[in-house]
């Protein structure tokens, strides 16, 4: 009976999100003991130790609801960046906060302007909304294609994606570049600059954006906790954006979208200095390790400014990635961003690294 009721047509173009295979399931599926995950970009040296701390001393309180205006952690990140709150939204992850853009501000027809490749869910959030998505490909050596970007605009553009450093190259939209599209973009378009690697970034030329918010500029800077931070597992992303897009973005936002022990942990996170540095460091030194490795075999690469690198094994990436997979090492085949001769690896402790280079040099020998 439930094939009587129609979905909405939108539903037809989206395409779901396709996670990285987890541990557990490596482990059953070929029997193994030891596996590593090097395909999610997450932190290897785990979560904040001081949002763990904050997690255990807010435990009886879980029968209450959460702030819906999570004041608390706006505060503590408004003081992290000498901003007023009310120019904050937290979310549950970053990937809700490009749902609830796309939610505030696209009508049916709008045209949204994206990389590619790039994070496959400015597309998603878009096509929800029935906008016009328009990708303006990176140029052959992933960097952006400012001029190209800023030929694509319309009277119908409303949105304007960056992602920097960009998932999956690990690239960056440099300052001048930023400022060139701020100023050349009608004041009528959101720029959503997602800077969730941020604190990978070692180029001096780079702007996490939130410079140009203060200036005022029509700008949403997008960060996360999941990466440095280590706190993927319970999801608290935030925007950082001109106090009248916030109230907008807030209008269509759930009031208790982030939990409780979310907002605690994060509040107790962003003053963890020495977790982000010892985690930006740990991916500094151990991707020129990496570089080292693909060097020597001859594996193609780009530099990254990410904690993760994308490599070039060409023809053979995809069996490449189902062979690694099977000893144990879980990486990310390229093909869901059309990328079917790359793997996106993500850096990282010492050991998992070795095992993975262990695992290369044998395959590559057998090759």
């Amino acid at each position: 009976m439930g094939d009587n009721v129609q979905a909405r047509g939108a539903l037809q173009q989206l395409k779901a999100y396709s996670p990285g295979k987890p541990i557990w399931e490596v482990q059953r599926e070929f029997g193994l003991t030891t596996v590593v995950k090097l395909a999610s970009n997450e932190n290897p040296l785990g979560p904040s130790p001081r949002a763990l701390e904050a997690i255990a001393s807010a435990m009886s309180d879980l029968h209450r609801y959460p702030d819906a205006q999570t004041i608390d952690l706006r505060k503590s990140i408004a003081g992290k960046f000498d901003l007023p709150a009310e120019q904050i939204i937290v979310t549950n992850g970053g990937d809700e906060l490009i749902t609830l853009v796309s939610e505030a501000f696209l009508e049916e027809g709008d045209e949204v302007i994206v990389p590619g490749p790039s994070f496959s869910e400015y597309e998603f959030a878009g096509k929800l909304m029935c906008a016009r998505i328009i990708t303006i490909p990176l140029s052959a050596n992933y960097e952006y294609d400012v001029e190209a970007m800023l030929d694509a605009v319309s009277e119908r553009t409303k949105i304007m994606f960056l992602c920097s450093p960009n998932n999956p190259t690990g690239t960056i939209l440099r300052k001048a570049q930023l400022q060139r599209l701020l100023d050349a973009l009608p004041k009528r378009i959101l720029v959503v600059l997602d800077t969730a690697y941020s604190h990978y970034v070692t180029a001096d030329d780079y702007t996490d954006g939130i410079e140009y918010v203060k200036a005022g500029y029509p700008l949403l800077c997008l960060r996360t906790f999941s990466k440095a931070y280590g706190l993927a597992g319970i999801r608290v992303g935030y925007g950082i954006a001109p106090e009248s897009i916030i109230r907008s973005i807030v209008q269509v936002k759930e009031p208790f979208n982030v939990n409780a022990l979310a907002q605690v942990a994060a509040a107790a996170a962003i003053l963890d200095d020495q977790h982000v540095e010892a985690s930006s460091r740990l991916v500094q030194e151990e991707r020129q390790r990496l570089y080292g490795l693909l060097r020597q075999l001859g594996i193609p690469y780009t530099e990254s400014m990410s904690n993760f690198i994308l490599i070039k094994p060409g023809a053979s990436a995809e069996r490449l990635c189902r062979q690694l997979m099977e000893s144990g090492v879980i990486v990310r085949f390229g093909g869901g961003w059309g990328l079917p001769d790359h793997i996106r690896i993500t850096v990282g402790l010492p050991e998992e690294n070795d095992m993975l280079m262990d695992k290369l040099r044998e395959l590559h020998s057998l090759s």
